[in-house]
């Protein structure tokens, strides 16, 4: 018996050739015969007088038009963005693309950053089909399947699950640690990186000779004077961030305590803890990778100012529904160290006069002689003061208003300017 789409017996074959061939048949006879309709007998009929015996073979079933299948030229589209995106060191999956999409379909054109560096991902004036709706996430990893874009990977052991902590709130948790990166002179740098928990808007990205605590500190406090002072700010326990691990008590931590910031620090051997730090490291490491290296710290820091512009003000993440970190983090509400939005943070240098007293509010705070002619940092939100010697707490206070005069409580663990 033939059936439609399944090769046919010769028996059958031979009676549509023989029909085609002049020859009188009583055709339903010969379909009851051999098991088959009429209705199937004039189709194979009919392929064989077009076709020959090609027409008896099975045919694809799919179907002659497809109106929901992606054009040719959205296909192609799919490709430039994700080469786009790749060529100017940027993440290039599926989501990354179809934010790319999107801005094609809105008309979004390239912005010059300063540099010589556009928007994410090359944004041009690409005409976008008319009514052709984005694809979703899925379409656009089967394209890329089907077009060889997407690298094989093994299979891997599935996660166990755990749990996964977030910020409530922008400067609710900072998180802080430095990666190396080599310059053209084959000299080994350390870029400091602060991370904001909530929105993942790159606080700071500073180039430094090596991971110290002046350096660390230096990038701790132009951050403070930006986006002023958060809840709580995560390290590991590298020397230059904390010492807790060892016994001792880190510059950093006697800082941050006195501001009213709590110091976190990881567990040993587990980077899982700073893993949105660590994240963030392997997207500039993937940025630098697509660019020559640096010849200078200068040169470095200024093409890291380029890279966080983009990251922050740019680039859409899945993770915040769309949003950009920068949009993200103004969309607040921004946490302080007592809970509230508080009093703004100012960070101030003032040179320390003969008589170990320096000025605020025009009451003469005295912090010690030792200190006489040498400038310090004052970081001062509301009444609350602490007073910083190079990346050293030399003395912390709340001003008492209506004095003329005021002693600063010196810290416990106070050390000399030269130390």
């Amino acid at each position: 018996m033939a059936r439609d789409g399944v090769p046919v017996s010769p028996e059958f074959a031979a009676l549509v050739m023989r029909h085609l061939s002049g020859e009188r048949l009583n055709v339903r006879g010969e379909c009851a015969r051999l098991g088959c309709s009429t209705t199937m007998f004039y189709k194979y009929a009919a392929r064989a007088r077009t076709a020959g015996v090609d027409g008896f073979y099975p045919r694809s079933r799919r179907p002659l038009t497809s109106p929901t299948q992606l054009s040719g030229a959205v296909e192609d589209l799919i490709l430039k963005a994700r080469k786009g995106l790749d060529e100017e060191g940027w993440y290039a999956g599926a989501d990354s693309i179809r934010f790319q999409l999107e801005a094609w379909r809105d008309g979004l054109v390239g912005t010059d950053r300063g540099d010589g560096q556009t928007r994410c991902g090359l944004l041009d004036p690409t005409a976008w089909p008319r009514g052709t709706a984005v694809p979703a996430r899925a379409t656009i990893n089967r394209v890329l399947d089907r077009r060889g874009q997407l690298p094989a990977v093994p299979s891997r052991r599935p996660r166990r699950p755990g749990h996964r902590f977030e910020a409530k709130k922008p400067n609710a948790l900072w998180q802080m640690d430095g990666f190396d990166v080599v310059l053209a002179d084959h000299t080994t740098v350390c870029v400091l990186h602060i991370v904001d928990d909530c929105s993942r808007y790159d606080i700071a990205l500073h180039a430094a000779g090596s991971e110290n605590g002046a350096d660390a500190w230096a990038t701790v406090q132009a951050a403070i004077t930006t986006y002023g002072l958060p809840a709580r700010f995560l390290t590991d326990n590298g020397s230059a961030f904390s010492g807790a691990r060892r016994g001792w008590t880190s510059p950093l931590t006697e800082a941050l305590t006195a501001l009213g910031v709590r110091h976190l620090t990881s567990s040993i051997r587990h980077p899982q803890t700073c893993g949105k730090d660590e994240r963030a490291h392997q997207t500039v490491r993937h940025w630098l990778d697509r660019r020559p290296a640096y010849a200078t710290l200068d040169a470095l820091n200024q093409g890291l100012a380029g890279y966080r512009t983009i990251n922050n003000h740019d680039r859409r993440r899945q993770h915040l529904r769309g949003l950009t970190p920068a949009q993200r983090y103004q969309l607040g509400p921004l946490d302080s160290p007592d809970g509230t939005n508080g009093p703004p943070t100012t960070i101030a240098t003032k040179t320390v006069q003969p008589n170990g007293t320096i000025l605020i509010d025009k009451i003469a705070v005295g912090i010690g002689r030792r200190y006489a002619a040498q400038s310090v940092t004052v970081i001062r939100q509301g009444q609350r003061i602490a007073v910083i010697d190079d990346h050293h707490l030399i003395a912390e206070l709340q001003v008492a208003r209506g004095r003329r005069y005021q002693s600063a409580n010196k810290h416990a663990k106070q050390v000399t300017a030269k130390s």
